[in-house]
């Protein structure tokens, strides 16, 4: 007679209670080259020298994945279980390519902002409170969007001019080619690293809080418009600035640890997971749904 084994599953139950919040999370952690699996329900990185080390999915925010990476397919419940994204990033994180879909269980706060999106005036007023944030003495209640776009426009001219002069760094305006990072000057580089940098954790963030990144309300015909929109928020001090603020230290070298541990040092020092759940409630002009559902 055959003797009957029992297999063991790990099996998570997943609530909305019991989801760790995005504000009491470590931002993120760049991996590449190695591989992502499950030993005794802990999840381990095994990078290409052989070495293993236990990752604490529970208190992490987002996993960014780049270039030589592979998981399997019992790591991804696990981190998805803890809600934990998982971004799939170019080298150093300078692209974005595609983010997983984090365990959430209501789309009250998706609905939302569908509702305001698909009424023209309503989007208008959340883009207004997007852009009062950096006009705080401007009047902006007569202004559309295109006027207001146009403000922004001369004001990030403005900004990169400040910063330049304000850190000593020569500036011949924003540049970057998709494929070709080197060609851009060090302060470009600087940029587009911590941009896509910034892209992965509030993607990371918008997911997990139940929102679509793909709704957006002043960004439009790109991928990830809502995440752009908020990003605009916290660029000046997390890109901008700290690509201004390195250029000189990296004496013509790039160095990628440099940047990372710069940029994730700043996002820590403002408590960017924090904040953005409040952000996004200010923006959208009412209660965060997930935050305050019953």
């Amino acid at each position: 007679m055959a003797t009957e084994v029992k297999s063991t599953r790990l099996i998570i139950k997943v609530t909305r209670d019991t989801l760790p919040q995005v504000s009491a999370k470590y931002p993120f952690i760049y991996l590449e080259r190695g591989r992502l699996e499950i030993d005794d329900s802990s999840v381990k990185w095994i990078d290409s020298d052989g070495n293993v080390v236990r990752l604490p999915i529970a208190t992490l925010n987002c996993l960014l994945l780049g270039p030589g990476t592979t998981i399997t397919h019992e790591a991804i419940k696990i981190i998805a279980s803890s809600n934990c994204s998982v971004c799939w990033v170019g080298e150093d994180s300078l692209l974005f390519y595609a983010v997983g879909q984090t365990a959430t269980s209501n789309t009250r706060n998706f609905r939302k902002q569908m509702l305001l999106a698909s009424d023209e005036e309503k989007s208008l007023e959340v883009v207004r409170r997007m852009y009062r944030r950096r006009f705080p003495k401007a009047e902006l209640a007569g202004k559309n969007l295109k006027e207001m776009m146009g403000m922004e426009d001369y004001r990030v001219r403005d900004l990169y001019q400040q910063k330049a002069e304000h850190y000593k760094v020569g500036w011949k305006g924003r540049s970057y080619i998709p494929g070709k990072f080197e060609l851009g000057d060090m302060t470009n580089q600087i940029m587009t690293s911590a941009n896509a940098a910034l892209y992965g954790i509030i993607s990371s963030a918008v997911h997990s809080m139940g929102y679509s990144p793909h709704i957006g309300f002043i960004h439009s015909g790109s991928p990830l418009p809502f995440v752009y929109d908020l990003a605009d928020l916290y660029k000046e001090h997390l890109c901008i600035d700290l690509a201004f603020a390195l250029t000189l230290d990296m004496a013509g070298l790039y160095n990628k640890h440099k940047v990372s541990e710069g940029f994730r040092k700043r996002v820590m020092e403002m408590d960017l997971l924090g904040n953005i759940g409040a952000d996004i409630e200010e923006m959208l002009g009412g209660k965060n749904a997930r935050r305050h559902s019953e």
